[in-house]
């Protein structure tokens, strides 16, 4: 047998060996893939290999350069665009990122890491359809395990429960498997599990510090979650290991938009914007910081840039109707309506579509269709949200069994003493905001925005013995010690420090949302103001219904839901009223139009302000405002917006028949509560 070295098989072992010293020492590859090249000059492999290394060690510009050099060579050769797609993305060059990395998956298609590169990219730009085949084809090609491939094939399809069952038996198996625990985590945050998956994105980075798309994920839930300082804590970390990283800025500039941090997030979005010029779903995003920031002539042309990007973003039409001074062309509707014949819309953009060509008929007088396009997006929202009004109208029953005259009687003055919140609560559409700025005027009070924190520690007490989902809550509050109470009141004014940046002894939550935990509010805050902002039920709940919120408010896509709602909180108000006297001072908003000054000079006196001129002058005020009405609250008060409802009148009778009394005693309140609710648990 002859002995005579194979120089083929010579070369092989060489860049086998050369592969795995990138791993741990990329110079020492560096130094083996330069041996080869000495021997064999021009080698693709070797050159590749010298590439990686080079990227490694944070010397991308050699690396793109040597990689431009080699493709041009040899323009089929896949890894080569895959890894020039890479070096291009960590130098900051996203568009030129996307072409290598789809000229790499386009040669080879199953080449595994070019889906999983081009899946993050997408994630980062916000396009989470291609994102979503992107993933989909890296999980077939980058695994032969069955049950993994089918719970890839099952996210894609949004078969939620399919995926959640075959993950969970692969993590039965296999209790390590971070791709796994990663999916599940996907899953729980589709579903808005948000606890459940930080529990399994903070396992992903326990078991692999370094896979930074857990990291970031995790980020994101904590965002979803407000938990703004420990969403920033997690992204900053994923900025220190990589900096340019477009979807870590992109999500930092969302999550510093929510912390009042307004002039950063701006500029982190243009950084971005610099990089990816082409990307409609980042100008729409910085579209909403712009209008947040009271820069609206800047908001539309964002808005606009992302429609001329992608035509049929409706969240960018409905994003332009939301400004509610912006009135669309003739050419705008047109476009919308066009958009609306097609079969190949996706669901989310069409009842953008039907909420923004409902605004736009609206502003042209054509009510009838107006209201057609208004109630066809609702009733498309409405599917997909599944609210349940009669578990709504309970859990407010409960609170009004528990919050007795004696129940308040025996807790008063046992929780924070603390002065500085005042409480805006009602329902969206009541003129909320309008007080909001009207307060954040005077120059001892900041507003902030509608603040998550109340709802969050309510929901955190319905958990706390792990019972079944908010069972336990209100009841859970009658265990309570005056030392826990006290401590829930400062845990509120920990919380909420983070939005507070002028100084000021009083700030404003105006969480709509909060009276259902008003009598939360009044023990563990007994010297917080609350103020009760109260608008025509049919105006207030038609307001409502034609409006589409970014997130929550279920109860509103439906007129017969949006009028048992109203109907509940003056029910729940109405107790209120009589258990804790005094405590809560309501606005009418059809008052404050007609007597302003009057209005609000009753209002700072509740609020044991001295009166200030400039809460006249509200509308001069450049705080950012992030609800429907930011733009509204820039103009002095006018009487338009009071009796616009009247225009949809003839189609209002769900919402007036689930309004019942509560709509003939309008401003009183009928007699609703049987008197047996005050007689104690």
């Amino acid at each position: 047998m002859s002995h005579t070295a194979d120089p083929v098989g010579s070369l092989n072992v060489a860049l086998e060996h050369a592969n795995r010293l990138l791993g741990r020492s990329p110079s020492l590859a560096a130094e083996q893939a330069d041996e080869i090249l000495k021997v064999v000059p021009g080698q693709p492999m070797a050159l590749l290999v010298r590439a990686r290394a080079q990227r490694a060690l944070g010397q991308s510009p050699a690396a793109i350069e040597q990689l431009r050099r080699l493709t041009a060579q040899h323009p089929a050769f896949a890894p080569a665009q895959l890894e020039l797609g890479l070096a291009l993305r960590d130098s900051g060059d996203g568009e030129a990122a996307l072409a290598a990395l789809r000229r790499a998956s386009s040669l080879q298609p199953d080449l595994a890491p070019a889906w999983l590169a081009l899946g993050d990219l997408y994630t980062d730009l916000g396009d989470t359809a291609q994102a979503d085949v992107a993933y989909l084809q890296h999980v077939r090609c980058g695994t032969r395990d069955p049950r993994l491939l089918a719970a890839g094939a099952a996210l894609y399809a949004n078969d939620l429960p399919q995926a959640e069952t075959l993950l969970r038996e692969q993590l039965r198996a296999t209790p390590t498997d971070v791709a796994a625990l990663r999916m599940l985590a996907e899953v729980a945050a589709r579903l808005r599990r948000y606890t459940d998956a930080e529990i399994l994105l903070r396992r992903c980075a326990e078991l692999a510090p370094s896979f930074m798309p857990a990291r970031h994920n995790l980020a994101l839930v904590l965002h979803r979650q407000n938990n703004a300082a420990a969403a920033l804590a997690e992204i900053d970390y994923c900025l220190k290991v990589e900096p340019r990283h477009v979807g870590h800025r992109n999500l930092k500039a969302a999550i510093l938009g929510t912390v009042g941090e307004y002039e950063s997030s701006l500029a982190l979005y243009r950084e971005v914007l610099d990089e990816y010029p082409n990307q409609a779903r980042i100008w729409m995003s910085y579209g909403h910081a712009l209008k947040t920031a009271g820069k609206d002539v800047e908001g539309v042309a964002a808005y606009r840039r992302a429609l001329a990007l992608q035509p049929l973003l409706g969240e960018a039409y409905w994003s332009l109707a939301n400004l509610k001074t912006f009135r669309f062309t003739p050419a705008d509707v047109a476009a919308m309506r066009s958009a609306l014949t097609r079969s190949d819309l996706e669901a989310q953009e069409r009842y953008h579509f039907e909420f923004a060509l409902g605004k736009a008929l609206e502003d042209a007088g054509e009510y009838h269709d107006s209201f057609r396009h208004y109630a066809e997006g609702n009733r498309l929202r409405a599917v997909e949200l599944h609210y349940d009004a009669d578990g709504h109208e309970a859990r407010l029953r409960r609170s009004q069994d528990l919050f007795t005259p004696e129940f308040m009687a025996d807790r008063r003055q046992v929780g924070c003493p603390a002065p500085d919140p005042i409480f805006i609560v009602g329902l969206p559409r009541s003129g909320s905001t309008l007080l909001e700025q009207i307060l954040a005027s005077h120059s001892a009070v900041e507003g902030t925005m509608e603040l998550p924190d109340i709802i969050a520690m309510a929901r955190a007490l319905a958990f706390e013995n792990d019972e079944t989902e908010g069972a336990r809550y209100p009841g859970v509050l009658a265990t309570l010690t005056d030392d826990r109470w006290r401590q829930l009141g400062e845990e509120y004014l920990a919380r909420t420090r983070i939005h507070r940046k002028l100084g000021r002894p009083y700030f404003i939550d105006k969480m709509p949302n909060n009276f259902q935990h008003l009598g939360l509010i009044l023990l563990s805050l007994p010297n917080a103001k609350i103020i009760d902002a109260r608008r025509h039920p049919l105006a207030c709940c038609f307001s409502g219904f034609k409006q589409h919120f970014a997130m929550g408010q279920q109860f509103s896509y439906s007129l017969t839901d949006i009028g048992r709602y109203y109907r509940d909180y003056v029910e729940l108000m109405a107790h209120f009223d009589r258990v804790a006297p005094g405590r809560v001072h309501r606005v009418y908003y059809e008052q404050m139009v007609d007597d302003t000054e009057g209005e609000v000079r009753r209002l700072l006196d509740y609020c044991g302000l001295p009166f200030e001129d400039a809460c006249l002058r509200f509308y001069e005020n450049s705080r950012a405002v992030r609800t429907a009405s930011s733009e509204q609250v820039r103009r002095p008060i006018f009487r338009d917006g009071v009796d616009q409802w009247r225009h949809y009148e003839q189609w209002l009778g769900p919402l007036k028949d689930a309004l019942g009394p509560v709509l003939t005693a309008y401003p009183g309140v009928p007699e609703l509560v049987p008197a047996a609710t005050e007689q104690g648990p």
